[in-house]
């Protein structure tokens, strides 16, 4: 007798490839006009679905959980990320969480590099001048910006990304410096030359360039601070391909408008898809819609572990990619 096959319903539209991957092995409910879900939608969704396949758009906490019909066993998040799920109201109604990790690491830390790079020598604002008209013809003293090779890379969060970002930045002359909840192995440090620094101040006072590449978590909210900010100095430039929420936002505008720090390459926001209008009226900011991992192969490589995920599960294994609360 066939086995039953479970009821996937998908938030957002997926690549085709996936889609029709998954149409084959579950009954999946896709989203084909790509909306982000209401929370009315998202509580119907858990009502009927054995397996739910979220993405950074669907905030699923408590109040949704709660409507949770008893053979939903499993949120197979798209993306790596897990910090719009409530951890602790999925395990304690039994569901299963699970990410898709590694697969972004590259190309987010070769946007990482890439905002590095349109910070500090201004790509974003010369190709404006070009679009406008305004560009006069070269002169030795219009459009300078900074040098990045020799300078000091201050990397918050030093795991799989991080790590890859320390390994383009050697690449570019960079000096690596990190701060992480733990030390990572001499070996790597030896590798990337790199310097550990117990406490996040003291390395973030004698940073050129900050880059954010830790995950958002209850810990990590506001890590860095109105006050933690203040401590940069007035020529160093903030990157962000992590989370928004990092970031105290409003604090970290007010001193962009202040000239307080030479710049920020943002590819996240603490409000998304708001952003702060001051920012977005910056020169001195590159502003970036949430696309350090979008790449065609980083997503079906996404897909194809949210498959894994689901067909493991389904045929009574423990999913390769459990996410487990605590250990982000």
């Amino acid at each position: 007798m066939p086995v039953k096959k479970p009821l996937v319903i998908v938030t957002r539209k997926l690549p085709e490839a996936i889609e029709t991957r998954m149409m084959e092995l579950f009954n999946t409910k896709l989203n084909p006009d790509d909306h982000p879900l209401s929370q009315a939608e998202l509580i119907e969704a858990v009502k009927t679905a054995d397996v739910l396949v979220p993405t950074v758009t669907d905030r699923i906490d408590g109040r949704i959980l709660a409507h949770a019909n008893p053979n939903l066993r499993l949120i197979a998040n798209f993306g790596t990320g897990v910090d719009h799920i409530d951890l602790a109201a999925a395990r304690q109604r039994g569901i299963t969480v699970t990410n898709t990790p590694g697969v972004l690491t590259e190309d987010t830390a070769d946007m990482t590099i890439a905002l590095i790079l349109a910070t500090s020598r201004r790509l974003a604002e010369g190709e404006r001048v070009i679009r406008t008209s305004e560009w006069g013809g070269w002169s030795p003293t219009w459009m300078l910006g900074r040098r990045i090779w020799g300078k000091r890379l201050g990397i918050i969060g030093m795991g799989r990304i991080g790590t890859a970002v320390a390994r383009r930045a050697r690449a570019f002359g960079m000096s690596i410096h990190y701060h992480n909840r733990n030390r990572v192995s001499e070996d790597i440090e030896h590798e990337l030359e790199a310097t550990y620094w117990e406490s996040l101040d003291q390395m973030m006072a004698r940073m050129d360039i900050l880059s954010v590449n830790c995950p958002h978590t209850p810990a990590t909210y506001h890590l860095l601070s109105a006050r933690r900010l203040k401590l940069l100095q007035k020529h160093s430039i903030l990157v962000n391909t992590a989370r928004g929420e990092v970031i105290d936002e409003n604090a970290l505008t007010r001193m962009l408008v202040g000239g307080e720090i030479a710049g920020a390459g943002l590819d996240v926001f603490e409000h998304e898809p708001a952003v702060n209008p001051k920012l977005v009226a910056l020169d001195n900011v590159v502003l970036l819609p949430h696309m350090g991992s979008a790449t065609i192969e980083g997503r079906l490589d996404m897909g194809e572990k949210v498959i894994i995920n689901i067909k493991t599960f389904a045929d009574g294994h423990r999913p390769p990619d459990r996410v487990l609360e605590g250990l982000l």
